[in-house]
């Protein structure tokens, strides 16, 4: 049943394309989201990287504004999110439940923690960016891109301590907070173009992770590349 004030469109994956689960009539997933990346991108590059099927239900401003979908939603925002029967809002519960659900949360606990670190990190950038893209464009950008180094950094020497920065941020497998950085790291280079030139090795990991067979396709996809980065701001 389509809720009221939210418009149904066509599944986020086409079904027969190379980001459609090979045996999956029905998608699990279900985007509840407004027409841009914005929070919900690393987790449609999650699931793509990882051969799942989802699908998309955009909701325009208009409907937005409506007001009866927001009332509807648990903390009155968006992203919401659908895996079957279970609804899920806030983009970092989303992403730790498909980590869970797809093994994309560290080997162990002590590598579970350390995920939860890094991603905790991209949340307080993506925090950052936000109130900037949103509420202090014009008159913050200059401070913004002066201070963005030492944001960056962290993340670096992260990279670093990690097999020599060759492979991801945690261990020697993708997780979820991965997806999560090279989201915020592709914004970022669209808004301050050049800012990784400083640092190879987020440089490096953001070339490798933008690879991978099925992220790379999804990346260069229409579905992608013609959603705003920031949906309040045309870029």
């Amino acid at each position: 049943m389509q809720v009221p004030g939210q418009n149904r469109v066509t599944p986020g994956l086409v079904q027969g394309s190379s980001f459609t689960g090979p045996s999956l009539l029905v998608p699990p997933y279900t985007i509840v989201y407004f027409p841009a990346r914005g929070r919900c991108e690393a987790m449609r590059m999650l699931l793509a990287d990882q051969g799942q099927s989802w699908k998309e239900e955009v909701v325009t401003k208009e409907s937005w504004q409506q007001g009866q979908l927001k009332a509807s939603c648990l903390y009155g925002q968006l992203p919401k999110f659908q895996d079957g029967d279970f609804t899920l809002y806030q983009s970092n519960a989303i992403l730790r439940h498909l980590g869970r659900s797809l093994g994309l949360y560290g080997k162990d606990q002590r590598e579970a923690a350390l995920v939860d670190m890094v991603n905790d990190g991209v949340e307080d950038l993506r925090k950052r960016c936000g109130h900037l893209i949103h509420h202090n464009y014009e008159e913050g950008k200059v401070q913004y891109i002066q201070e963005l180094p030492k944001h960056l950094q962290p993340f670096e020497i992260l990279l670093a301590q990690n097999q020599g920065g060759q492979a991801f941020m945690v261990g020697d497998q993708i997780s979820f907070a991965d997806y999560n950085l090279l989201d915020l790291l592709l914004a970022h280079q669209v808004l301050v173009p050049g800012c990784l030139d400083t640092f190879p090795l987020l440089s490096a990991y953001v070339a490798r992770l933008s690879a991978r067979p099925k992220l790379k396709a999804f990346l260069a996809s229409p579905e992608h590349m013609n959603r705003p980065v920031f949906g309040g701001r045309k870029i």
